[in-house]
């Protein structure tokens, strides 16, 4: 008997998203997927004042959490920690009696204007991507949740709209897979981007 679906929130947090060609495809190829959500969180808080209710009953209501943003200086837009800072709270995300989300699973999906091979220990920047994602990672840790690798998309600037194209595929591909149960968490966790499940 196959695995039910897994129930999918995207919380997609960029505040100039019409002007970025690749997260406007990221999106556009995920949106309609069944037992998927959209949320485009600059669209519903542009003013920030975040309904905390709101976005935990949302929490439990989906088994995968993907905060899809771009990397903004090596984290990501003021929105996202805002929301991470109210819904995330003690009690009901952490702490002795906070295990509400206990077992879900988070993953970031980002996108950056550098290569992929400037972001290595002792490159270019200094650091691979998952250790600047180390502050998502130990928050998901401390709600009891698990963190997956992230979704990336290097070089945007360098993309063509056949190279959006195919990062926008694969972002659907992922998230029907994820959906779906069909890579088990052991390989999923072998990789340092999720993309490389693909490769």
């Amino acid at each position: 008997m196959p695995e039910p679906k897994q129930k999918i929130v995207i919380l997609f947090f960029h505040p100039t998203w019409h002007k970025s060609r690749v997260n406007r495809a990221l999106i556009s190829a995920v949106e309609g997927i069944e037992s998927v959500t959209v949320r485009n969180m600059y669209d519903i808080y542009p003013d920030f004042y975040i309904n905390i209710r709101k976005e935990q009953e949302i929490l439990l209501q989906n088994d995968i959490i993907i905060w899809q943003h771009p990397f903004y200086w090596y984290s990501s837009p003021s929105l996202l920690k805002e929301w991470i800072d109210l819904v995330l709270e003690h009690g009901f995300a952490y702490g002795r009696s906070g295990t509400a989300l206990k077992g879900k699973k988070v993953m970031s999906a980002i996108t950056s204007g550098g290569r992929r091979e400037v972001y290595r220990k002792g490159g270019e920047r200094r650091f691979t991507v998952p250790q600047l994602l180390a502050p998502f990672n130990q928050t998901v840790h401390l709600c009891y949740m698990e963190y997956l690798p992230p979704f990336v998309v290097h070089g945007t600037h360098l993309l063509d709209s056949a190279g959006i194209k195919e990062v926008a595929d694969e972002y659907r591909r992922l998230v029907i897979s994820l959906r779906d149960n069909l890579f088990s968490m052991d390989d999923i966790q072998a990789q340092e981007y999720i993309n490389d499940l693909f490769n």
